[in-house]
């Protein structure tokens, strides 16, 4: 009896389907000026990606200007110790598959229209970005 139990229990755990594992998410969410920080923000991001996130950005405020075609020269500047900017790391990070928006209210308080921004960011709607940061299985980093 004992044994045919076993084997019946060994055979519907055999058919059930096999649990994915959740792609990990991660939402970034930068608003410095500060070069250090917006480049430390693309790191950690570019990490998490390489780790298998799923990555999203939203840049708001001064952070929303690493989108910007004309940037500023703080978010083009090549830092220590690898020589990269804070733009350019977002630029690979946007290469390798990860999400960067600007915030919904950016484009319009700077004064300027989607052309402004780099080929591929896009301008986040709220509904959504709620929808990501209040989703179970993500993580926030805010810089």
């Amino acid at each position: 009896m004992r044994k045919t139990l076993t084997a019946a229990l060994l055979a519907f755990a055999a058919a059930l389907p096999a649990q994915a594992e959740e792609t990990p998410k991660l939402v970034t969410i930068l608003t410095s000026d500060d070069p250090q920080t917006q480049l430390m923000s693309m790191v950690l991001t570019m990490q998490s990606l390489k780790q298998g996130a799923q990555t999203y950005t939203l840049l708001c405020g001064p952070g929303g200007d690493l989108a910007l075609k004309d940037a500023p020269a703080t978010a083009t500047a090549p830092q220590k110790p690898k020589g990269m900017s804070p733009q350019g790391l977002m630029q690979k990070v946007m290469e390798a598959g990860g999400t960067v928006e600007v915030c919904a209210i950016y484009l319009p308080n700077k004064g300027v229209e989607a052309g402004a921004l780099l080929d591929g960011v896009g301008s986040a709607k709220p509904p959504a970005m709620a929808a990501r940061l209040l989703a179970e299985d993500t993580r926030i980093m805010s810089f």
